[in-house]
């Protein structure tokens, strides 16, 4: 590797985390919208509602992130709507990370005794009221710790874009290992990247649980 040293390496991995960085921030603020609306659809929508929104979550988790994004990108192009790799990876990871955090979210607000909801509705509280007032400030505090933690999915997650083009840190790290000859130098590297970025965020995760709890 005479014409690159470790410097220049890392220099550029550190250019394309921060593709990394920013699409994993779009995705999981994306899906946090898109979440929190697909659970309020469920929670109030009625029973068809609530299908619907169950079949969402469950064609998202049952399905390879990976093929999510050759459907999107591919499939668009198929149809003749041009779109960028950047685009086509956040929408994709938008849509994957808003399945989970639905569920996730569902599951806290389930984790609430039912007599919350009833002595609410004795007050002739409306759902919204129910919700905003009563039931979400509950399922707030144990959110938080599995919701930080999925972050740390939606990071990892982020690699797979690669395969659309999209140059974040695994796809970076491809290319400088094709020109420099040393894909271990090279791939250690982004490892040691991802696990920079994951790596607080999981403990971050394990200390708000512990408080919490």
């Amino acid at each position: 590797m005479p014409d690159f040293t470790l410097w220049d390496i890392f220099r550029n991995l550190l250019m394309a985390a921060r593709w990394t960085v920013a699409l994993s921030l779009v995705a999981f603020i994306g899906g946090s919208v898109v979440g929190l609306a697909l659970l309020v659809l469920r929670l109030s929508g009625g029973p068809l509602v609530g299908r619907l929104v169950g079949a969402y979550v469950q064609l998202f988790q049952g399905t390879p992130l990976l093929m999510q994004l050759f459907l999107l990108y591919f499939g668009m192009a198929m149809l003749g709507v041009n779109t960028s790799a950047w685009i086509a990876a956040c929408v994709a990871l938008t849509l994957y990370a808003s399945a989970y955090l639905t569920e996730i979210w569902r599951g806290c607000v389930a984790a609430i005794p039912r007599g919350q909801w009833e002595a609410s509705a004795s007050l002739a509280l409306s759902f919204g009221q129910q919700f905003r007032h009563i039931i979400l400030p509950q399922a707030l505090r144990l959110a938080v710790a599995p919701t930080v933690g999925f972050l740390v999915q939606v990071v990892k997650g982020t690699a797979l874009a690669s395969v659309i083009g999209f140059v974040e840190l695994t796809k970076a790290g491809g290319m400088i290992a094709n020109v420099t000859y040393e894909p271990m130098l090279v791939y250690s590297c982004v490892a040691l990247m991802y696990f920079a970025l994951c790596f607080p965020i999981s403990l971050y995760a394990r200390v708000l649980e512990r408080k919490l709890q």
